[in-house]
């Protein structure tokens, strides 16, 4: 009896990771499991037949022994990480001369920084200015010159730059210098150190770009075509003019679609609003999103549409951080919109992953064949079955009738 236990949790373990896999679209043989840690880089060919959560991913191994086996991962994205670090500093006098308005910060920390945060009671102005770094407030050294800064706030643009930035510097003092026939009405500044430390990424070619001046919404419309679903994070938009320009800008792509009588209504979602202007680098950072048509609507209002020499989108990659414990054979699973996400132990231990890991390669895809139940005729097909049970039937329970009334015949004996 005991035996026979075993025989049937054995087979229900075997029938439930086969069907775990058979779940799955498809399969990809990893390659070189030599360590316990590896790591896996996701292709933009897999991304693109996964979920939007990206839960629909496995890693299962067979062993020797034909034991089925999963390993656990992290899933690791490698876009840049940024690192802001406010500095102390104290506000030690507002000064002016012929040339313009001052004001000097002290810095009580040997910190380094390289962003100065600029906010003005002004909502309106566009000035020039200067950074000038000492230790003495003797020797001045000049850090940033005709430096513009703006802010724009009507009915059309509400714009503001209004941030300093400079290579790395460390003085005990900061002298800040703005050339302007009013007086700056400084309300706050904001000392800071930010890193960035540089993450992979790739860059995408476009394959397609459809231009429209809708002049009825004054407004330029940029239909982006990749070719195929990749990750993106980051858009430039390089301008040919020269002149000051501020326009709003949204940025959008298409979550799905769907075929009318009138033709194809495809549904957006927001990836980025802003300003596109003459002033700052026109790049626009969001979180990534797999996606393959992106749109992009600039608001003119009245002006005439700028030139657009040409767009530039690329996206971060994602990795898998994979834990291997035992010799198998290991295949990546992937494809189930309707899966759930896999709750593995080291998502809370991530720090003891060791820094330094291989990637491994991946073979070709294989489509995962879904096993059919064979399909079995019903059991009455045949009219000759279903007459013979029902002459079944009434033999039964015309003999259980004639038993009952023997029985009662003989009572009234």
């Amino acid at each position: 009896m005991k035996n026979k236990a075993c025989f049937i949790l054995l087979l229900f373990a075997f029938t439930n990771s086969f069907g775990q896999q058979n779940n799955f679209n498809f399969k990809r043989e990893i390659i070189g499991t030599n360590d316990q840690w590896h790591k896996l880089e996701l292709p933009n060919e897999i991304l693109a037949k996964l979920s939007p959560n990206l839960n629909d991913i496995r890693i299962i191994g067979i062993s020797e022994q034909n034991d089925t086996l999963e390993a656990p991962y992290i899933i690791h994205s490698t876009e840049d990480q940024i690192k802001n670090v406010n500095v102390d500093f104290k506000l030690l006098n507002q000064s002016r001369d012929k040339n313009g308005y001052y004001f000097t910060f002290k810095v009580p920390t040997s910190n380094s920084i390289n962003q100065i945060q600029l906010n003005f009671e002004q909502e309106n102005f566009d000035w020039k200015t200067s950074l000038e770094g000492s230790q003495d407030q003797q020797n001045w050294y000049t850090l940033v010159e005709d430096y513009r800064i703006l802010s724009i706030n009507n009915a059309h643009t509400n714009y503001q730059f209004s941030k300093l930035n400079f290579p790395n510097a460390n003085y005990a003092f900061y002298r800040i210098g703005i050339k302007s026939g009013e007086k700056p009405k400084l309300e706050s500044a904001a000392l800071s150190l930010t890193e960035i430390v540089k993450g992979k990424s790739r860059n995408y070619k476009i394959k397609k770009i459809n231009t429209i001046e809708n002049k009825k919404r004054k407004q330029t419309e940029l239909d982006i075509d990749l070719g195929s679903p990749v990750v993106i994070n980051d858009l430039k938009i390089n301008i040919r003019e020269s002149f000051d320009y501020y326009r709003p800008v949204h940025i959008q792509y298409v979550t799905d679609s769907t075929k009318t009588e009138q033709g194809w209504k495809y549904n957006y979602q927001t990836l980025a609003s802003g300003t596109l202007n003459s002033i700052e680098k026109n790049e626009f950072k969001f979180s990534n999103t797999i996606a393959q048509h992106v749109k992009i609507i600039i608001k003119n209002s009245d002006n005439e549409a700028l030139s657009i020499s040409n767009i530039e989108i690329g996206g971060s990659i994602y990795e898998l951080l994979v834990r291997f414990s035992k010799p198998a054979k290991y295949f990546l699973y992937y494809g189930n919109n309707n899966t759930r996400k896999p709750n593995y132990d080291i998502s809370r231990f991530s720090d003891n992953i060791p820094k330094s890991i291989t990637t491994l390669a991946l073979g070709d895809e294989e489509t995962i064949r879904k096993s059919e139940s064979p399909k079995s005729d019903p059991l009455f097909a045949n009219e000759n079955w279903l007459w013979a049970v029902m002459a079944l039937i009434i033999l039964i329970l015309g003999g259980f009738t004639l038993k009952m009334i023997k029985k009662t015949d003989e009572r009234e004996v």
